[in-house]
């Protein structure tokens, strides 16, 4: 009998399986193209947002220009090296150190740069990092450092890290570390320290003005050095030189204490900003805005446009500035030292009395000093202590006081004009520069009571000159459109010294004051505010020539001097007489402006100065207030 016939069973098997597969596989597509379909969107952004890469490129910054167009500051394209800090990254920074110094040209000015605190921390950095001896024990610079502070002494004074830091570098000599080193090292010290200035995470420059060689050789090698990259920068140059650079001021990294105040409006830790002067001045309006480069994830690159920052068109006439300078330079340099020692200086002042614009300021030793130093200025005062007598009622027009010296006045020093004068009035005063009117003035406004020798209204006296004074300028800002400028010295208001101060001998002033004070009597008392800047200009289209206007500064005025107009010409008719008056009695300016060929006005001034304890006049500190009003037929 044959056994019975077995069912196969494989098909059956087969057919789960394969339906299992089906189903796997329809679960799969359905996910596919509700991954696809539904949320494509979203991981396309999420994608991208992780793949994409973006810098910024900065953008020069705005150009200046002269009144009359002439480029003063410009921008000269350049390549930089920067480096990005980032924590616990200090055995790349100084192995990047090492290795940039076969690439980068470190000059000894900048080795001896390096401060003692520098040179003691990298000493200490490199003993924290030097490896072991194979028997275990400190190499030889990390066992000198570990005996600079012994553990019995830590143990002993319970002194903590930071204590132990501080004994650490009182116990280094900084010159003996530098010694130490080959040239080689010290040179990586200096790049050293530049990266270490920088902030985490933020680009720092480490080097500037990159020949197109040395960039060629460092990008090679870029891949090998973490945070390092290479930018392409703007410095400003400037096609004058030296001429009035230090009133355009300096650009470079954001001071630390302004840090927060910079990046609340937008700007970076590694960006450059103007830190003096009209750069400091103008900065928003001369940065430029950044171009954004975005590398997406196919490798495309997207460039959203920069912009160049506005220009600026200053008051200043370059070509006068540099007239100006020649001829004081070689008037000076014409005394040969004799009657102008040094630590002195000559200024020239020039400023268009209608509007405030300056033309030019010049010092001898330095520009800068027409704003920042302060100088007793003598007789050039007289005029408006005149016009203070005037409007406080201790003269009127013709007032007649007889020019003696004037002695035995409690507390204060005998006084005299260069000659005794006799009898003179207010016009007579200002043409010959008389002393004791401007006294007599001041003693009538102290309240001097001859019969018992005594002042009664001293302190108003001080309060009503310098008053008078502060509303030509002197003693108060000019309001120049400058981050700093000096507002001048004033003295104690000590009994009896009022008298000096009425004719210059007193308080101090500075050269830009003085052309203030000047311009403010050749326009009729009406105080303008000094300006350097006219306008702002939208950047022009081609290289050096400037675009148009956008924003123009209106010319302002600060005060009108609080005196009636026929007390300001009669003071004008004085100071032309100081130049136009010749022979005995003449103006104290005609021998040299005499025969000038613009009709001039003007007032003299020689200081006396202070020198071992000794009040002396000098001609060192002469000076001249001049105001051109039209040119002679």
């Amino acid at each position: 009998m044959g056994q019975p016939k077995r069912k196969n069973h494989i098909p059956y098997r087969l057919n789960v399986l394969f339906f299992g597969v089906f189903v796997l596989f329809s679960i799969l597509i359905l996910r596919l193209g509700y991954v696809q379909i539904v949320q494509g969107d979203s991981y396309d952004l999420m994608l991208s947002q992780e793949e994409e890469q973006t810098a910024t490129v900065d953008a020069p910054r705005g150009v200046m220009f002269d009144r009359n167009n002439y480029v003063l500051v410009d921008n000269d394209m350049q390549l930089s090296l920067t480096y990005t800090n980032r924590p616990g990254n200090e055995q790349e920074r100084y192995e990047i150190a090492h290795q940039l110094v076969n690439y980068l040209e470190i000059d000894e000015e900048d080795v001896e740069d390096i401060n003692d605190r520098e040179w003691q921390d990298y000493f200490l950095y490199e003993a924290s990092i030097e490896e072991r001896e194979e028997d275990g024990s400190f190499g030889p610079m990390a066992a000198f450092v570990d005996e600079l502070v012994t553990s019995e002494e830590i143990s002993t004074d319970d002194l903590s890290q930071s204590d132990i830091y501080t004994r650490q570098l009182s116990r280094l000599d900084a010159e003996e570390i530098r010694e130490s080193y080959s040239l080689e090292e010290q040179q990586a010290v200096v790049i050293w320290r530049e990266m270490l200035s920088g902030y985490n995470h933020s680009p720092n420059r480490i080097a500037r003005g990159l020949s197109e060689e040395q960039a060629h050789h460092i990008g090679e090698v870029l891949h090998t050095m973490p945070g390092t990259d290479l930018m392409r920068d703007a410095e400003r140059v400037y096609p004058y030189g030296e001429q009035f650079a230090s009133f355009f001021g300096s650009v470079g990294s954001i001071p630390a204490e302004l840090v927060d105040g910079y990046l609340g409006k937008g700007y970076e830790r590694s960006d450059a900003v103007g830190t003096s002067y009209l750069e400091q001045e103008y900065e928003d309006l001369l940065r430029g805005e950044k171009a954004i480069m975005t590398t997406l994830p196919n490798g495309d690159v997207e460039m959203q446009e920069g912009r160049r920052g506005n220009d600026l068109r200053l008051t200043l006439d370059m070509r006068l500035q540099q007239e100006v300078d020649a001829m004081v330079t070689r008037r000076i340099d014409g005394y040969g030292g004799y009657a102008f020692p040094a630590g002195r200086d000559a200024y020239v002042v020039m400023i268009e009395p209608s509007t405030g614009d300056i033309l030019a300021l010049v010092g001898y030793q330095g520009h800068l000093g027409t704003v920042n130093n302060s100088y007793t200025v003598g007789s050039s005062i007289k005029p408006a202590t005149v016009l203070a007598g005037y409007r406080h009622g201790a003269i009127g027009h013709g007032s007649v006081i007889h020019d003696a010296p004037i002695t035995h006045l409690p507390n204060t020093p005998s006084i005299s004009s260069v000659v005794n004068m006799g009898y003179v009035n207010d016009v007579d005063a200002i043409r010959r520069s008389s002393n004791v009117y401007m006294a007599e003035i001041a003693m009538r406004l102290a309240g001097y009571n001859r019969s018992n020798n005594t002042w009664n209204t001293l302190s108003e006296s001080y309060n009503m000159l310098r008053e008078h004074y502060a509303q030509f300028g002197l003693g108060t800002s000019t309001g120049i459109d400058l981050p700093f400028e000096s507002e001048g010295i004033t003295g104690p208001n000590t009994a009896g010294m009022v008298l000096l101060l009425s004719f210059g001998q007193y308080d101090d002033y500075t050269p830009l004051q003085l052309g203030q004070y000047t311009a403010t009597l050749a326009n009729d008392g009406v105080r303008m505010r000094t300006r350097l800047v006219r306008d702002v200009l939208e950047p022009g289209e081609v290289p050096g020539e400037a675009g148009g206007s956008i924003r123009y500064y209106e010319p302002e005025v600060l005060n009108t001097v609080d005196n009636p107009i026929g007390d300001i010409n009669r003071m004008q008719a004085a100071m032309r007489q100081v130049v136009s008056v010749s022979g005995q009695g003449g103006g104290t300016a005609n021998r040299e402006l005499g025969s000038f060929e613009y009709q001039a006005a003007g007032k003299t001034g020689t200081a006396q100065v202070q020198e071992n304890g000794i009040r002396s006049i000098t001609k060192r500190w002469s000076l001249m207030l001049l105001m051109i009003t039209r040119r002679l037929p």
